[in-house]
């Protein structure tokens, strides 16, 4: 038994179910229980119609639970004839899903927890391993999720760039428990590009697959995290580069600029350089003038920031550092490096410190705490400090 099939076909039978009359978390409590019946049967007996198979099992499972329930007999109208088994509606409701999942009214965590259930088609223990909770809160958190969107109608309208930011915060967890959420979100992002023509979905798609391609030399033998200027390239996936700049590239034609298509262009200018040394730091800089213009946000100018410094000299880096507010996240991080850079050692090593006592995750604190005693270790002699 192939589990992908499974994950695969698990949005299109609870379309299914609920364009036949079924509300949401029904649809997806049927759903659920038909998958455990296919992974009991299927290993002997694989079914030549899989999703017909489990659109019948589903369907069935709902109206047992609706006849089991005395207090919804009225809705028995609706459902009292069965269609016949066979295989599933034409009509594809996966993208319906996307957007319903990724409901305005559900809180980041639950629409990616719905996510990743209705329409990724995992188990609440493989999203409660990756998120490292217990099953129990992940299924609370689910259940209220469903709730949440209970009465939202199946044929609303959705927003694209809601559903491009639940997909990316999956893609940001990257590995935990048994289950890749990278490469989980890279593959619901591509089921996503094939149903909808969307220049911003396109870029972030190719922003997931650069950005994984990275991911072998993104840690040493030892685990340390590795910089990206020290990461050897030899070691990035040369075939995911390709494709994420073809991808990109076919979204820029369109000259409907967003951010995840600039982010995607920083990426590739990354990706193109055969040494750190050879990055063509200007065009990112222009790159990044553009995010910046797009989103507003101050993550952004703090990443631009690190580009002059590394395209016009630290002192440049620094002065466009310093309009921005230092309780920015990596703000301490990036003036380290660039008073480093500028041959500051020990501003750089109290810097580098502080940003350890900040740092989101513990390989985060190493490296930085690494950093600080790096440069602590030094003779005072103001030796200009190399690069990371």
């Amino acid at each position: 038994m192939d589990e992908a099939v499974l994950r695969a076909l698990t949005p299109t039978v609870i379309g299914v179910l609920v364009r036949r009359g079924a509300d949401f978390a029904a649809a997806e409590d049927a759903v659920q229980e038909a998958l455990i019946e296919a992974v009991r049967a299927w290993p002997d007996d694989q079914p030549r119609d899989p999703e017909g198979w489990l659109v019948t099992v589903a369907w069935r499972k709902f109206l047992n639970a609706v006849r089991a329930d005395t207090s919804r007999r009225h809705r028995e109208e609706l459902i009292e004839r069965e269609p016949a088994p066979g295989p599933g509606e034409v009509a594809d409701d996966t993208l319906q899903l996307y957007f319903l999942c990724a409901h305005p009214s559900l809180t980041p965590a639950s629409a990616v927890a719905l996510t990743l259930r209705a329409v990724g088609g995992l188990t609440t223990r493989q999203i409660a391993q990756a998120y490292l909770v217990p099953e129990a809160t992940m299924a609370q958190r689910i259940s209220r999720a469903k709730r949440t969107v209970a009465g939202v109608r199946f044929n609303q309208a959705g927003d694209v760039a809601t559903v491009l930011r639940v997909l990316y915060l999956v893609f940001n967890e990257g590995y935990s428990g048994d289950v890749d959420l990278a490469a989980e979100a890279i593959r619901l992002t591509r089921q996503l590009a094939a149903k909808i023509s969307h220049e911003e979905v396109a870029g972030l798609l190719a922003l997931m697959l650069l950005h994984h391609a990275r991911h072998p030399a993104r840690t040493g033998p030892d685990g340390r995290l590795v910089p990206l200027a020290e990461q050897d390239r030899g070691r990035w996936n040369t075939q995911l580069i390709a494709e994420g700049v073809a991808v990109l590239q076919a979204a820029l034609v369109r000259d409907r600029l967003g951010e995840f298509q600039a982010q995607a262009a920083i990426a590739a200018l990354h990706a193109d350089a055969r040494t750190a040394a050879e990055t063509d730091w200007a065009q990112i800089v222009e790159w990044y003038d553009e995010l910046a213009r797009l989103t507003g946000n101050p993550v952004v100018r703090l990443n631009r920031a690190v580009a002059v410094g590394e395209a016009d000299g630290p002192r440049a880096g620094l002065a466009a550092l310093a309009g921005l507010d230092p309780a920015l996240p990596r703000y301490a991080a990036v003036a380290a490096y660039l008073h480093e850079r500028d041959g500051d050692p020990v501003t750089a090593a109290r810097r580098y410190a502080e940003a350890a006592r900040s740092a989101p995750n513990l390989p985060e604190r190493d490296h930085l705490t690494r950093q600080a005693a790096r440069l602590n270790a030094r003779p005072r002699s103001g030796a200009a400090a190399g690069n990371r």
